[in-house]
């Protein structure tokens, strides 16, 4: 994503966005504008589920990438920050084709509207300040190295859930459901739909003239497969609390390496994950690689060529980062360590099975 500098607090920032404003065609139909007051009255900011709590330690915005993404001055370093729960629409200026988050007019929108939100929280002279929380204390990163979090405003108020609010994003639970306030989404979601907020508006991103941008996101198929997801990691959050010793994520090696000393003990274990890529080696064996954040040891699955005949049952290559189907998946076996990372020997697709629901079909999803 190209940056949006934060905007300076000065006379010239109305004009300045009103500028930016040009970029995006003005026959495209656009949410309703929603000022961010720089000191809202004590009813707006009330948040439902949420209890309002100034951060005890604050951090120098340094810049607005987009909606969700963040960066802040923390300990002398540039820190990025990812946003949980939350994922606005791309920027015109990404040029996304991706289907499910293509590049949208209302997405160029809340990138500005984030840009103005940040600097009116500056005071004069200063740049804006906001407080980080972290889903039972711990910090976590994404692929990209991204710290994940809540972002914290001054006055207490949840960052992310108000996105949610204010329509300016989705709850975003497909990674997991949230674990800070994960029901106070799902009542900003709905209160947001039910008032046409935002993304939820049906004239948003319609155009009016022949030629002018029209892409949509199609949240209609998305949430159901969100919420699917989430509930095959609420399965795997429940199972890994009962019996750490025998259960682990693909995607945690302190998890993997935990497991590793109980297959010693010639016990199965059960891993759960989502594929990101099949191998048919030359041998004729099958290798099957999990996913896993960038430079960690990985897990595999491995089928030998007499025992191929037990992978083509399973039809593992349709849920290959597949879309709008169940991703995630249990095995079941022993794990020993591999020259790159941790392995399992696979000979019966009975030890294989799907973690959670597939999503309901559009037309069937009450929402």
């Amino acid at each position: 994503m190209r940056n949006l500098p934060l905007p300076a607090r000065s006379s010239l920032l109305p004009a300045l966005l009103a500028v930016a404003g040009l970029l995006c065609p003005l026959d495209v139909a656009r949410a309703a504008p929603q000022a961010a007051p720089a000191t809202p009255a004590k009813a707006a900011l009330e948040q439902p589920g949420w209890k309002l709590a100034p951060p005890k330690e604050q951090f120098e915005v340094e810049k607005v990438v987009d909606g969700d993404t963040v960066h802040i001055l923390r300990a002398g370093k540039l820190e990025k920050l990812r946003l949980n729960c939350v994922d606005t629409e791309e920027k015109l200026a990404t040029n996304s084709n991706d289907p499910t988050k293509p590049s949208t007019v209302f997405g160029e929108d809340c990138a500005q509207w984030a840009a103005k939100f940040f600097a009116d929280l500056a005071e004069p002279g200063q740049k804006p300040k906001v407080g980080l929380l972290f889903a039972n204390g711990m910090e976590e990163r994404d692929v990209y190295g991204r710290l994940l979090c809540h972002l914290i405003l001054p006055d207490g108020r949840n960052f992310n859930l108000l996105l949610v609010e204010l329509g300016k994003s989705p709850y975003f639970n497909k990674y997991g459901n949230d674990l800070v306030c994960h029901q106070a989404f799902v009542d900003a979601q709905a209160r947001a739909r039910k008032a046409q907020k935002g993304i939820w508006d049906p004239k948003t991103n319609v155009p009016t003239t022949e030629g002018a941008p029209s892409a949509r996101r199609p949240y209609e198929r998305l949430l159901p497969w969100w919420d699917a997801r989430a509930t095959a990691i609420d399965g795997y959050r429940a199972a890994v609390k009962k019996d750490a010793a025998h259960v682990a994520a693909a995607d945690m090696p302190h998890e993997l390496e935990r497991v590793l000393e109980t297959s010693a003990k010639g016990e199965d274990v059960e891993i759960f994950g989502t594929i990101q890529r099949i191998f048919r080696e030359d041998d004729g064996s099958v290798t099957v690689l999990f996913r896993t954040g960038d430079k960690l040891p990985a897990f595999r699955a491995k089928f030998a060529r007499e025992h191929v005949g037990s992978f083509e049952k399973l039809k593992l290559d349709q849920r290959d980062d597949e879309e709008f189907v169940q991703n995630y998946l249990w095995v079941r076996g022993r794990v020993v360590k591999g020259p790159r990372g941790f392995d399992m020997s696979c000979d019966d697709a009975s030890k294989w099975r799907v973690a959670g629901p597939e999503p309901i079909e559009p037309a069937a999803a009450k929402r």
